[in-house]
């Protein structure tokens, strides 16, 4: 894992999206496959109004407490604040990833489906032993479309944490 400071502005985002908590996507009730599912089955990607189509968001936010509460993951692609909500899909839901601080966590490379969560574990324990603290107002997975292989990936991790004053 290498991680890195950085700062990113907020990015409006439109995509289909779900309720869920950490405890339940590590049972039989995990809904996070079936939104990827959901997601790659709706055609959002060819949606004309998109910035950068290219680029796809998984947008962790609205946060109920920590790491054990519920949070809504969006999954989708950037759009120009007035045109946010406006797809012809009615599935459609928008988000905004925060303004702010971020650690950059870079996976190994390897199958999206593997080196995703073996990432958000050593995230989960990075921040138990570490003096950055995590915001909680809203975290995301970056994939860059173009050529992308699910079976021989890389994903970015962007967590955004507490800024020092």
């Amino acid at each position: 894992m290498n991680e890195t400071m950085t700062h990113m502005p907020s990015t409006v985002l439109t995509g289909v999206s779900i309720r869920t908590s950490n405890l339940r996507e590590s049972g039989p009730e995990a809904q996070i496959p079936l939104l990827w599912e959901r997601y790659f089955a709706g055609g959002l990607q060819q949606q004309p109004s998109l910035k950068n189509p290219h680029v796809l968001y998984a947008l962790y936010t609205d946060y109920e407490s920590d790491v054990n509460g519920d949070y809504t993951l969006l999954l989708g692609h950037e759009v120009e604040p007035r045109l946010a909500g406006e797809t012809s899909l009615n599935t459609a839901a928008t988000a905004t990833t925060p303004d702010a601080a971020y650690i950059k966590f870079t996976s190994k490379r390897g199958p999206v489906q593997r080196v995703v969560p073996e990432l958000w574990q050593d995230i989960w324990a990075y921040f138990q032993n570490s003096d950055a603290e995590r915001a909680y107002t809203g975290d995301f997975e970056r994939y860059d479309l173009r050529g992308f292989d699910p079976a021989d990936a890389v994903v970015d991790i962007f967590v955004a944490v507490k800024e020092k004053h």
